[in-house]
């Protein structure tokens, strides 16, 4: 199995490093035929503005779109990738996806000196909780019948999925915790009938 990173800004080396140990073989994305090559992506955080230009640039966002469309391409977006996703974003709106049926308020966690680490209990991964790591991140404000939350910190849902989707509010791939991408590669691995918006 193919699991492609989005290589245009953020931890992509972590994220590639993650993928590998979590047992798949892991791919940089800069390009719609580096896209062609994947069964999954992970859009990595970031600055959402710029990653939604460069993402438009090359032709991205409309080759991802279709594959979630036709095929139920499994897609996760962390941080800046959940704002990309988002079908609603509060305040300045990137070119992004749109795909998934939920609300993002941008960077309503604080500026990056208000970066902070929770553990959290995540629906559908056993064992302890896990360390995640906010910096600068989103908060989802709204969800749509179709979504189903994850993960919650302080009552705010901080990861959630629809269909082939999956976003979180935090980076996982800043700790040395690989049980976030082993959800998504299983994900990917065990595809479940959807429909042409990604809900299930």
């Amino acid at each position: 199995m193919r699991i492609g990173v989005l290589a245009i800004q953020g931890d992509v080396r972590e994220h590639l490093q993650h993928v590998a140990s979590a047992g798949a073989q892991a791919a940089s994305v800069r390009t719609v035929s580096e896209l062609a090559q994947v069964q999954g992506l992970i859009i990595p955080g970031g600055e959402s503005t710029t990653i939604g230009m460069l993402m438009q640039e090359e032709g991205l966002i409309e080759a991802i779109q279709k594959r979630v469309a036709e095929e139920a391409f499994p897609v996760y977006g962390t941080c800046a990738g959940l704002i990309l996703l988002a079908k609603e974003v509060i305040g300045k709106s990137p070119a992004r996806l749109g795909l998934m049926d939920i609300v993002a308020d941008r960077n309503a966690y604080g500026r990056q000196v208000a970066s902070f680490e929770a553990p959290l209990t995540i629906a559908g991964i056993p064992g302890e909780t896990f360390l995640a790591v906010f910096i600068r991140a989103p908060q989802i404000t709204k969800l749509g019948p179709d979504v189903t939350p994850l993960a919650y910190h302080q009552g705010q849902v901080v990861m959630a999925q629809q269909g082939s989707l999956l976003v979180s509010s935090f980076h996982p791939e800043m700790t040395p915790d690989i049980r976030v991408h082993q959800y998504f590669i299983n994900k990917v691995a065990q595809p479940i009938v959807r429909n042409a918006t990604g809900a299930s």
